[in-house]
Parts: structure tokens; sequence; C-alpha cells
């Protein structure tokens, strides 16, 4: 079966060229299904591998939009349908000047093996645009997000596909997503889009979820070896929504949270993050992170372009982007006396900083079972959707707890099953690829 995996590894590099984000993610993948396939030879039968490795769709189009000086700006516009077998496209749209194929392959074929691992019924798809809305004024977030739509609408819907946030989408560019798909629809459907207001449609608990899920995953690995985040020094990467509710999250099980980061640099802060102040600086004022040094004061102090991971820590939390932490800083964290990382981004850590954690004996939770809390707080957004239902912050939450208990007891018991306990990435990864590639066997080939 090794043969078998080199073989179609070997072609999907070929003829994905110059996608090394995507081939990373799939060759990550592939390492842990050698047992799985000798267990299950159906799958190499109905060529299983080659169909997962093949989007179902992939969309580029012209994004034109008018700056506030009237002049014309074009983007490139992303949305890659990867697999429907366990229900309707579902993931994020990331407006970044980093977008572009080989991101949003990346993450579409992450997005089907989180959603698998959910126990929703969702399949997995990824978009977005290389646009970068730093240093735009509103105006022209909005006129970009309604072209971006004018577009997009054609080949989303609550049955079909359905987008979300990411890095640089929050509540505000949702809002203007969905106000156009509706005035070009002329359909009120709140399902087609999640992250919306709670207002309109939104759920509660869907702004804090990749946060708190995450924090939630790493409390119950940590339970293993009977430890909790309580007097925990904890870092963490970034400052946008997922790293500040992770940080509330944390703090609020009994966790020192000391350190957060931007692109630009880190805070530390000895007293602990003050998250009011935080707040203020990068969700209200959208400053960048060295604004909160200078407000906070005392002993916070700023190190510009520098990774947050110099900081000393006994948990590590990555909620930035792809590729943040490498070999040395990893490294570094073990020596420094890491206990446990969990994975807020999506693949945050190089692989080679990946092999360094698990040989260390620290305890790694990646990504596509960490942050599934949030998009499966987005299924449970599109249930209250389709019920024209609202439910409370406690009984979301609790639905949020279990199933991110679920998802970690589930690949705990996978790498147990496979012969490898502990091993998060063997179990996400078993764990998510037979319910997805058992539902494509059953749906035929297609």
């Amino acid at each position: 079966m090794q043969v078998q995996l080199e073989r179609v590894l070997e072609q999907v590099l070929a003829r994905n060229p110059g996608e090394r984000e995507f081939h990373q993610a799939v060759t990550e993948v592939f390492e842990s299904l050698g047992p799985v396939l000798e267990r299950n030879p159906q799958y190499v039968d109905a060529a299983v591998l080659e169909r997962l490795c093949e989007p179902e769709r992939q969309i580029i189009f012209r994004v034109p939009w008018v700056d506030d000086h009237g002049q014309v700006r074009i983007n490139r516009g992303f949305r890659v349908e990867f697999n429907s077998a366990l229900g309707p496209y579902k993931g994020g749209l990331r407006f970044h000047p980093s977008v572009y194929l080989g991101i949003v392959k990346f993450l579409g074929f992450e997005q089907v093996f989180k959603n698998s691992l959910t126990g929703m019924p969702i399949g997995g798809g990824k978009g977005g645009s290389d646009f970068d809305p730093r240093g735009r004024s509103a105006g022209e977030v909005m006129r970009f997000c309604q072209s971006f739509m004018t577009e997009l609408y054609r080949h989303i819907g609550e049955y079909t596909d359905v987008p979300a946030g990411d890095i640089g989408v929050g509540g505000r560019e949702i809002g203007w997503l969905f106000g156009q798909y509706k005035r070009i629809t002329n359909r009120y459907e709140s399902g087609v889009i999640t992250g919306k207001g709670v207002t309109w449609g939104g759920s509660l608990v869907r702004t804090e979820a990749t946060g708190y899920g995450t924090v939630l995953f790493a409390e119950r690995m940590l339970a293993t070896r009977g430890l909790s985040f309580d007097g925990m020094r904890v870092a963490v990467s970034g400052s946008g929504n997922v790293a500040i509710h992770a940080i509330e999250k944390a703090q609020a099980l009994g966790g020192h949270v000391v350190a957060c980061s931007d692109s630009l640099g880190y805070v530390v802060d000895e007293a602990g993050i003050d998250l009011e102040v935080l707040r203020q600086v990068r969700e209200v004022e959208r400053l960048p992170v060295a604004e909160y040094a200078t407000r906070r004061g005392g002993g916070a102090h700023y190190v510009p372009s520098a990774r947050v991971w110099q900081v000393d820590a006994q948990v590590a939390l990555p909620c930035a982007t792809q590729n943040e932490l490498d070999e040395t800083d990893a490294k570094r964290l073990v020596e420094s006396g890491l206990l446990a990382l969990a994975e807020g981004a999506n693949m945050p850590l190089t692989p080679e900083a990946v092999a360094l954690l698990q040989s260390a004996g620290v305890l790694y939770a990646p990504g596509k079972a960490a942050n599934a809390g949030g998009v499966a707080t987005s299924a449970l957004e599109m249930q209250q959707n389709a019920s024209r239902d609202a439910w409370s912050f406690e009984h979301t939450e609790e639905r949020l707890a279990g199933i991110m208990a679920r998802i970690h007891d589930n690949c705990a018991e996978t790498a147990e099953e496979y012969g490898d306990p502990g091993n998060y990435v063997l179990g996400a990864n078993i764990t998510g690829f037979t319910k997805v590639a058992d539902a494509m066997l059953a749906l035929g080939v297609v």
C-alpha cells in the first residue's frame, strides 16, 4: 500500500505544479493512510485517493472594483469546491495578498477532513481573493465585497456551497457579502453563508467558536496526562478573532497568557494579556499589536520583526497563518519546557516542526481537529437557519464543547486502534478520511 500511496502522491504533485501548500497538506495526510488502506483495499480499488485529491470544481474569476480615488482595481477571486460526499461544500473565504490557487486548495483539502471530524453533514471547500483589506476604507472594502459576490452568488446556496469568514473576512465583510447575495437573488436565504450577525440569522458562539474550540481540545488533551490550563504559561500567535477568543478561553480555564502577535512583531505582557485593551486596539481601531504595549505600559513590551515563539511557554496556541512555526521555533519551545501545542490556525507548523514536537513527546493537536469548532458552530448556525430558530449562548456553547470532546476522543481512540497512542495526527487523518471515503464509495463513481 505504501507503493500505491507514493504513486498517487507523485500524480498529485505532477498535476498541481507549484502549489507547495497543497502538496504539503496532501503529503501530511498520505503519511497516515498506509494502515487504513491495508485494512480497506476497497478504497484503492475505487480510486478514492485519486478522487479525493482532485477538487470537484475549481472556480477562478475577475473581481473589478473602484477605489476611493475613482481608480479601477482588479483582483482575482477563487472558490474551490473540493468534496461534497458528506454534504454541501463548507468553508471560509480568505482576503489576503498571499492568496492564490495553491493556498485555496490546501485550505479546501484540509477542510474536507476537518468537516468530517465534526460529525456534521457538511463537505469541504474554501475560497477567497488576493485582495488586501488592510489600509482600505470601509467603502472600498464594501465595494470589493459586492463585486466579489456578484460573481460568487451563482455558485453557492444552502444546499450547494456555504461560505464563511477567514483571514480578512469578519462579521463586517460577511454582512456586505450576504447583503449583495440577497440583493441579487431577491431571497433571504440565511443558510447560504455563516458568520452572520446574531440579529440577522447568525449564531451565538460562532464568533468565539474557533478560539474556544482550540482551547477546549487542548484542555482535554492535557487531561490525558493529568494536566490542565490552570497555572500554565501560554503563548498565542495572532491577535485576530481566533487568537483573541483562544486567549479568553485559556484565561477562563486558569491559563496565564503572556504573549500574542501580528505580522509585524509580538508583544509580551508578564502580568497577563489584558483582553479589553487588546480588543480595543485590534478589533475596534484595527491598529497594529504594537499599540497594545504602548497603551498597556508597565511590564508590557513590543518586539518588532520577530515571531512570538521566542517567548517561553508551557502551552503554545498558533492562531495566525500557515507555516508560521518552523523547526527552529519548535526546538526553542521544547527547550523552554513546552508541554502541549494546539493549532488554532490551518497548518501553522512546518512538517519538520511537527516531527520535532512529536519526537520530544509534546502533546500536539493538528488544526483539522483542534480548530474544527469554528466550522462545527457554522453547521449549528445552518441548523438554526433551517428551523428558523435561535439558540441561547449556553446551549450553543454546550453543543460546541460536546463536539470538541467527541473529536478529541475519536482521534485518540483511532490512534490507539492503529497502534500509536497519543498520535493525534494519525488519529485525525484516519478518522476524517474513513468517513469521507465510505461516503464516496456509497455514492458511486462521481
